[in-house]
């Protein structure tokens, strides 16, 4: 596909991550949980989820240094004591938010098919419907890798490591390291297959 500029890679994925963590507010309140709600944060408004190093500082400078995004956006806050379901209702709010990423990409690669048989819709376009795709299916396949702070960590467990050495992995940034690496590696090949399963063309 035709070279798009960090600058769309970047809206893309901001508007994606506002919608993900959309998606954990509105299932945390759906379930009894109304912290998003009162903070202000159950919204899709972008300004309520920017972090100002995570979504501003660190992405933009990783596009235009190595044209790669290293970002996140502020987590939405949710007591999970307020749910009514204790003992799935961790999982589902997890889950909102990969799942959120997976119905983009799969609603956009409908499209996709569709708009790519019509002699009307550019290659312009539809690459943008590819990026987007592509970015929300990577976005769910990131947050699913079962390592804290990561959604996967409440959706499969914390892997039966113990209190203690959860909050070790997420203070020293260890989880994150994994996942990153992760994300180099293994998850390029899995998105790829998964965007040819939804639109039918390569990426």
């Amino acid at each position: 596909m035709t070279y798009l500029g960090p600058l769309l890679i970047y809206v893309i994925i901001v508007f994606s991550a506002v919608i993900h963590e959309y998606a954990h507010g509105w299932m945390a309140n759906h379930l009894g949980d109304p912290t998003a709600k009162l903070s202000g944060r159950l919204t899709l408004n972008p300004l309520k989820h920017i972090d100002m190093w995570g979504t501003v500082i660190v992405p933009i400078i990783s596009l235009m240094l190595a044209n790669i995004f290293i970002g996140w956006a502020k987590p939405v806050p949710y007591n999970p004591y307020n749910l009514r379901d204790q003992k799935h209702g961790p999982m589902k709010v997890g889950l909102a938010g990969p799942a959120s990423n997976l119905i983009i990409a799969a609603v956009f690669g409908v499209g996709l098919r569709i708009w790519g048989g019509m002699p009307i819709a550019s290659p312009e376009f539809l690459s943008i419907i590819a990026l987007v795709v592509y970015i929300n299916i990577f976005l769910a396949l990131f947050n699913l890798i079962p390592v804290p702070p990561l959604d996967g960590s409440k959706i499969f467990g914390e892997l039966a490591l113990t209190r203690s050495a959860v909050r070790f992995i997420e203070t020293s940034m260890i989880g994150l390291i994994v996942a990153f690496i992760l994300a180099l590696y293994l998850l390029p090949p899995i998105a790829s297959a998964v965007f040819y399963f939804l639109t039918g063309t390569h990426f």
